[in-house]
């Protein structure tokens, strides 16, 4: 991938070219971005975005858990949130203000040390906060749109916006956010609780998770979204899925709706495994399901 010819804004972060997306990424493969920025605070990224050509896309980049990097790589720049942007600290009794680079951990641990309940469910995401407000994030029965209060946005154009929660248009695993805006921060709000029952909760879930998901394999998470009226993994078992593979990648045998790398796989093998899932599904129930990865970049 070239970089671009005209030179960028000047930053006080990091800006690199050319550089590799694959250690980044849950599936650890894929081409690499353009470039790649990491603020050193919101000012950075703001003024960064006012002064940039218009016509550069910008994506942001979380945990890297939700995502195929496709093996052509990710033109523009690549948004990550660093340490800077990933503090935690409570404002009341039972609110959080999180910065959109704070990991799911993070936010849960903190929510059990001031005795918020109801942000348990975060401890199961990989993701960061900017994620779970983005694609309205949620595992065992809870959503972001349940916990969030408001969040603080830097649109594409450089401008820095608080958004309520109902200006985010949210749905199942959707969110109306812009293309290029960048969560840096969110209000969550939860309940008063317990410190020892919130780590119970927290602790039931991991061990749900670790039980039925293949956490210490190369995956990106949830691949399908769950269809109205089904499971998306008991589609895919029935469409007789469970185990295919194509390259290097594979259905995980464990949770169906995960896909792996199994240590080679190119991003084109894993997409193309995706599509014939897809596609067995469709033809076994007549469901169509619907990707819950993100796919971003070229293909080779």
């Amino acid at each position: 991938m070239t970089t671009a010819v005209a030179p960028l804004p000047s930053v006080r972060g990091s800006l690199k070219a050319d550089a590799p997306l694959a250690p980044l990424v849950w599936f650890k493969a894929g081409g690499v971005a353009q470039w790649l920025f990491e603020p050193k605070d919101v000012e950075d990224l703001s003024d960064f975005l006012a002064r940039l050509d218009p016509a550069i896309p910008v994506m942001a980049l979380g945990l890297g858990s939700n995502l195929i990097v496709r093996d052509g790589g990710v033109n523009g720049v690549v948004v990550r949130l660093g340490k800077p942007l990933a503090k935690v600290e409570q404002i009341d009794a039972t609110t959080l203000r999180c910065g959109g680079g704070a990991s799911g951990i993070l936010v849960s641990s903190t929510a059990r040390d001031a005795g918020i309940a109801g942000l348990e469910f975060l401890r199961s995401i990989p993701g960061t906060v900017g994620g779970f407000v983005r694609m309205n994030g949620g595992a065992y029965g809870r959503e972001t749109c349940d916990i969030l209060v408001e969040c603080d946005v830097v649109l594409r154009s450089g401008e820095r916006v608080t958004l309520p929660r109902d200006a985010l248009g949210y749905t199942y695993r959707h969110s109306t956010l812009p293309e290029g805006a960048v969560v840096v921060g969110a209000v969550f709000r939860g309940t008063p609780g317990e410190p020892a029952a919130i780590q119970a909760e927290m602790d039931r879930i991991a061990a749900a998770r670790e039980e039925s998901q293949p956490l210490r394999s190369k995956t990106g998470g949830s691949t399908f979204k769950n269809p109205d009226g089904h499971k998306a993994w008991a589609l895919v078992d029935e469409a007789g899925c469970r185990g295919l593979q194509m390259g290097g990648a594979q259905v995980s045998e464990k949770h169906t709706n995960f896909l792996l790398n199994l240590g080679d796989a190119t991003s084109a093998d894993i997409e193309a495994l995706g599509e014939e899932v897809r596609r067995r599904v469709k033809e076994m129930s007549g469901v169509e399901l619907e990707w819950e990865i993100q796919r971003v970049g070229e293909k080779k």
